[in-house]
């Protein structure tokens, strides 16, 4: 009784913070300094820009192999708005590829609308189909060539559930591709990351530390769980032992971990992308991230991957080292 009055006090925190926010994806201006001084050159090793443009190009490669096929089936879990689903479908047919839908699952009537609107704006709306559901209770007799996943699973309760269905719908050649994060549960940060963000926390001045979300300072960097009163990261540090144990993966590109505390949200917006300083400053963090992960001291909390139920000879890595398994931080340490 406790567990489903919990559940349903997210699950309207959820529908009420995401049904009023119409930018979800918005970031500071630090975030993208960092983002295209650090993860932009690994990305283009890859053949793409951006987490965006990561989904048009196995979106695109996937529907060009099943060219000959007379429907292929996309399915967007956690679709939002549409803005990546109605692009996705503006990337395929600018590719000349035409005999697709994408279907966009989202529990949000008013993500829905906005969906429906921006896909008559781009001149889709004959790709897009809308499924009203909560992704915790999905359950389908349909079979999809692509599943996508754009940082939706961390908002997931039932991942073995969801993940049971994602497998069972799959087509044996289909492509699950997703963005999303899996770190610590509520975005936590784990102890020894902790460790690390408090030592750099202390050297911090004063105007660096005002949390933007409740307008006060943090003397003391407060390790806040996210997921007390939401979903947001409600079950993240299982998103990758349980991909792991389910599918095969063609690609993982795995990166951040405490830079994400000084660039995110939360934070971010207090940094000046036109001051040397501030930029030196996330210069250091970054590579000081960069050294505890590859060193295995700390894990990273975000990930790009593309997966399969079928055999996959050799998994396309970002670094040797860097692999899925490698990349899962056990809870009981």
């Amino acid at each position: 009784m406790i567990k489903k009055l919990i559940y349903g006090l997210r699950y309207l925190n959820e529908l009420r913070a995401f049904g009023k926010n119409k930018n979800i994806h918005a970031l500071p201006e630090i975030f993208h300094y960092w983002s295209n001084t650090y993860l932009l050159p690994k990305l283009q090793r890859f053949g793409f820009n951006s987490p965006d443009s990561f989904f048009y190009k196995y979106c695109i490669e996937t529907c060009s192999e099943l060219k000959d096929k007379s429907l292929i089936k996309i399915i967007s879990i956690g679709s939002g708005n549409g803005e990546l689903e109605v692009n996705i479908a503006k990337q395929l047919v600018e590719s000349g590829i035409k005999n697709f839908t994408v279907e966009c699952m989202d529990m949000n009537a008013k993500m829905h609308k906005r969906t429906r609107s921006l896909a008559e704006e781009e001149g889709v709306s004959s790709y897009i189909t809308i499924l009203k559901c909560d992704f915790n209770a999905w359950q389908s007799d349909e079979r999809y060539d692509i599943v996508v996943a754009n940082q939706s699973l961390h908002h997931v309760t039932n991942l073995e559930g969801l993940f049971d269905t994602i497998y069972r719908c799959l087509t044996p050649e289909g492509k699950f591709i997703t963005s999303d994060m899996i770190g610590r549960n509520g975005h936590m940060r784990w102890p020894e990351a902790l460790e690390i963000v408090n030592e750099l926390w202390q050297e911090l001045p004063q105007q660096y530390k005002c949390n933007q979300f409740s307008k006060k300072d943090e003397i003391n960097y407060i390790n806040y769980d996210c997921a007390v009163r939401s979903f947001e990261g409600v079950r993240a540090q299982d998103i990758l032992p349980l991909l792991v144990d389910k599918f095969e993966f063609e690609l993982f590109l795995p990166f951040a971990n405490i830079i994400m505390v000084f660039i995110d949200r939360k934070f971010g917006h207090n940094y000046d992308i036109g001051s040397d300083v501030d930029k030196e400053r996330i210069d250091r963090i970054h590579q000081l991230d960069e050294a505890a992960i590859l060193d295995g001291t700390i894990k990273p909390t975000q990930m790009l991957a593309v997966m399969t139920k079928s055999t996959v000879r050799e998994t396309i890595l970002i670094d040797p080292i860097l692999t899925p398994e490698f990349c899962i931080r056990d809870p009981s340490i």
